[in-house]
């Protein structure tokens, strides 16, 4: 009895324990993979981890930095060991003073070790004076894709958040109708009022609840895009949380800024481009320069006819050789790639010419749709306290029997539409604040 209760007790802990650790791995990927209430900066960390471009981004500067140690790597001695047994089934023979000669013997075998150093090599040199410079352009296009990823996922979860207030809306519309319908109901059955004031209700009811299912599929890819923009996984539901006050008080922003062009990192990566052209252009002048190595090796030489004595006597031999290698013509290929190098500098200078060109265009229109967006929000903000006190006053009235429910349905509309176009407007003047710090330079991660 005692035994068969330890074994029950012995299990009972094996399975409990394989439940804890199930439940335990099954919250922490859950943890990781799944966003609960996430505000914008919880959404835009999690893109800046996962979405896939920027992993790519993290992966070039990877590949960038082990092209740079394969390259530099020709900077430091080089040792190798070559080993050789051959087996001679007909050794050769040369003719010599008239006689048939036999040169050499059945069994050999040699070994080597050699070695070499580069002493001036331009490729070698180019990439040791322009190796941080190409460090550097790696990590300023990871910070370009950062940029692109956080205006883009910032932009589509200002659009989400618009949907969701628009359901809201139609929620609260329902509500409201729902009541109004009862009241329209109650006066029709009390012989107050006809019965197309509760029909014109019930109209309006459907049409409210036939536009929250639109904007609810709306909804649905917006969010899918912004999953996509993410990286989130599309099959995991993404749970946004948003406070409409703080938002508010976001939205304003200093438009005396000027765009200051050295902190754009596009600008900055043209400007590392522009150092990395002068260096290649170095590299091509460099051309008429010889080339300087020292080869050694030390060979070990075993000779015998018979194969199991082979190794018995060895017969060395050591060399040492400095070469220079000069190049004399090259069919004016010199020349040729030094002009060609100088084209790209131009053609560079022109792309840091029009970009700059570009910043203060896109900081021009953006700064005029901001503070389009910025005084359409100040109007529209007015216009649904209006709505809302109209709203009331009718509601009122109505039920009290001075208004017509005709008159109720007009000022629902009105409400519907201010509340509309008022978050509308709110999460397009925060989109359009998104513009003006791109723009800016100041979206910095």
């Amino acid at each position: 009895m005692m035994s068969s209760t330890r074994s029950w007790y012995r299990i009972s802990l094996l399975h409990i324990g394989t439940l804890l650790s199930f439940y335990c791995t099954a919250q922490s990927g859950s943890d990781s993979s799944v966003l609960r209430n996430a505000s914008l900066d919880q959404v835009i960390q999690y893109a800046l981890q996962h979405q896939p471009a920027l992993k790519q981004s993290v992966i070039d500067e990877q590949i960038v930095e082990t092209t740079l140690r394969n390259k530099l790597s020709a900077w430091y001695p080089q040792l190798n060991f070559n080993y050789s047994l051959q087996h001679n089934f007909q050794v050769p023979t040369n003719i010599i003073g008239g006689n048939p000669i036999r040169l050499g013997v059945n069994n050999t075998s040699n070994a080597q070790f050699a070695f070499s150093q580069n002493i001036f090599n331009r490729d070698v040199l180019l990439a040791n004076r322009s190796k941080e410079d190409v460090r550097t352009q790696a990590r300023q296009n990871t910070a370009i894709n950062k940029v692109e990823v956080v205006t883009n996922v910032s932009k589509a979860f200002y659009d989400v958040l618009a949907t969701i207030q628009q359901i809201k809306v139609a929620d609260e519309n329902i509500i409201r109708i729902q009541n109004s319908l009862k009241v329209a109901l109650s006066q029709y059955k009390a012989g107050i009022a006809d019965k197309t004031d509760y029909k014109r209700a019930t109209i309006l009811l459907n049409n409210t609840k036939a536009t929250r299912a639109s904007n609810q599929s709306v909804l649905d890819a917006k969010t899918s895009y912004l999953k996509n923009l993410m990286g989130y996984p599309d099959s995991t539901s993404l749970d946004i949380s948003y406070d409409s006050l703080l938002l508010e008080k976001e939205i304003n922003l200093d438009t005396i800024q000027q765009p200051d062009i050295t902190k754009i990192p596009e600008f900055v990566f043209l400007r590392t481009q522009q150092k990395l052209l002068y260096a290649s252009l170095q590299y091509e002048k460099w051309a008429f320069l010889p080339q300087v190595s020292l080869n050694g090796g030390y060979n070990f030489n075993y000779l015998n006819n018979q194969f199991g004595k082979l190794y018995s006597n060895n017969f060395p031999s050591s060399f040492a050789v400095l070469t220079l290698s000069f190049p004399l013509t090259q069919g004016g290929k010199r020349n040729a790639n030094i002009d060609q190098v100088n084209w790209q500098i131009k053609r560079n200078a022109l792309d840091i010419l029009q970009f700059g060109q570009t910043v203060n265009t896109q900081y021009a229109q953006a700064l005029a749709a901001y503070k389009s967006s910025y005084s359409n929000y100040i109007a529209l903000k007015e216009n649904l306290e209006l709505a809302r006190e109209v709203y009331g006053v009718i509601d009122l009235q109505y039920k009290a029997g001075v208004k017509t429910y005709l008159e109720v349905i007009t000022a629902e509309t009105d409400l519907r539409t201010s509340q509309i176009n008022y978050y509308n407007a709110l999460y397009l003047v925060l989109a359009s604040k998104v513009d003006v710090k791109r723009a800016l330079g100041q979206i910095n991660y």
